[in-house]
């Protein structure tokens, strides 16, 4: 669909989080993507991008990975090509799990965990996650396409005590 509207164009999402010390498990945390066709854009995701996967058209990839957290600058990194996506697709979801293999870990426990939201070098949301502590995983952005196709953002971040293949398939439910 063509319009003259500007809406939201290419989004990064960026994650860093600092590597656990003191001999404990390495903390892994991920960014995941929920996309939602127009005939049911708060039910199942059409699909899901995350760690070694892609969208099936390429509008949206994860860059980087990290299971640990080391190095510097961003440890996860995701692109969305919002102006590209599918007319079909109404709705996108964006999501950081922490990994639960080595037993229940929550924001609290994780140091200096932070996400940026960006289109071009406009920030449109920096979150330490601070609000949802006590959870394993958290909504951090919702892109929605209006009526005349452009593309809109919320940044609100909302907790869930999931795992992350729970997470995935609920994320994206009403989020008021």
């Amino acid at each position: 669909m063509s319009s003259p509207n500007k809406g939201i164009g290419t989004v990064e999402v960026a994650l860093r989080w600092d590597p656990s010390t003191g001999g404990e498990p390495a903390h892994d945390l991920d960014i995941i993507a929920a996309t939602y066709h127009a005939d049911d854009p708060y039910g199942e995701p059409a699909y899901l991008v995350h760690f070694d996967s892609r969208s099936p058209d390429g509008t949206i990839t994860l860059n980087r990975d990290s299971r640990t957290g080391q190095g510097f600058g961003d440890d996860e990194v995701m692109t969305l090509e919002l102006e590209r996506l599918s007319s079909g697709y109404v709705r996108v979801v964006v999501g950081v799990a922490i990994q639960q293999r080595w037993g229940r870990r929550t924001f609290a426990e994780v140091a200096n965990t932070a996400v940026r939201i960006s289109e071009g070098r406009t920030a449109l949301r920096v979150d330490d996650f601070g609000s949802v502590a006590d959870a394993t995983a958290a909504t951090v952005a919702e892109f929605a396409r209006d009526s005349s196709g452009a593309w809109g953002f919320r940044g609100t971040v909302n907790g869930f005590d999931a795992d992350p293949a729970t997470f995935a398939r609920t994320m994206g439910a009403d989020l008021g």
